[in-house]
């Protein structure tokens, strides 16, 4: 079994910043890409974020751009994202998604955690 299980959301005062990070744990031979999304209340869940497989590339949606740092320990099975200069609609509930490859390293699965709420207050 595998569990995907994010921290660090909460309060945040506008302007701050947010440090989200997510550990992946269980029947894991390998991590490939490692993502951030979003919910807004009413919305749709949005990418943030994107890591592929040993960090060889970053890809930052619109919402993250010039404001955002995603990184990947591997070690650790942890996915980090710091966003800063936070603003009320950036408000969310943020998930983690991990592209995991089981223990025979042939079956490759999405998981999802519960997500974390970040509430940015004006």
């Amino acid at each position: 079994q595998v569990q995907v299980v994010e921290s660090g959301g909460g309060l945040v005062q506008a302007g701050g910043s947010l440090v989200l990070s997510c550990t992946a744990s269980g029947s894991i031979s390998r991590i490939d890409d490692m993502s951030w999304y979003r919910q807004a209340p009413g919305q749709e869940r949005e990418l943030v974020a994107m890591l592929t497989s040993r960090g060889t590339r970053v890809k930052y949606e619109d919402v993250a751009k010039g404001r955002s740092v995603v990184s990947r320990d591997d070690t650790m099975k942890t996915v980090f994202l710091q966003m800063n200069r936070v603003q009320p609609n950036d408000t969310a509930v943020y998930y983690c998604n991990v592209a995991i490859y089981g223990p025979s390293g042939l079956q490759r699965g999405d998981y999802w955690g519960q997500g974390t709420r970040v509430t940015v207050s004006s």
